[in-house]
């Protein structure tokens, strides 16, 4: 495995965090400088709090599985799944699905850096700021998993050969 491959997924992996601890910051209560305005409209603290904590569980989910395409365990069933155990995980199926993933989170990750950048924030002159900086690093997902996945691609398709 090269080294750049085994980076690029773990970097993936992590790109979540930040805005993932925002998140799980929110719905815990802390304001990060957001006015009480902008906390109703999130519904934090509140219902609004298991919805926050949902994406975050799921967008870090999303980005552990990237580990996926340069592990063992992406390549063939785990001991712990019924009937499929040892058996190979099919290329295509992993390749459509990640190619799929890129896209989307590069869409995903553009949209949400647009949009926190040129959205009207009510709070102190340091949240914005603090929003963009958490999100900033979910421009790099859609592009990293793009080349793992080529990368994943190529490598499983040689030794099907």
């Amino acid at each position: 495995m090269p080294l750049w491959a085994e980076r690029a997924a773990h970097v993936i992996a992590l790109v979540n965090v930040p805005s993932g601890l925002w998140r799980l910051g929110l719905a815990a209560g802390i304001s990060f400088g957001l006015a009480d305005a902008e906390l109703r409209q999130l519904h934090t603290p509140g219902w609004g709090s298991l919805y926050l904590i949902a994406l975050a569980a799921l967008s870090e989910l999303f980005g552990f599985l990237a580990l996926g395409l340069i592990q063992p365990w992406g390549e063939t069933w785990p001991r712990w799944v019924p009937f499929l155990h040892g058996k190979r995980i099919p290329v295509l199926a992993v390749t459509a699905s990640a190619a799929l993933g890129s896209v989307a989170t590069t869409v995903y990750g553009g949209l949400l850096v647009y949009t926190s950048l040129h959205a009207h924030i009510d709070g102190t002159a340091w949240a914005p700021w603090l929003i963009n900086i958490l999100y900033l690093p979910l421009l790099l997902w859609g592009p990293l998993l793009s080349a793992v996945t080529v990368h994943y691609h190529l490598r499983r398709r040689a030794t099907a050969s």
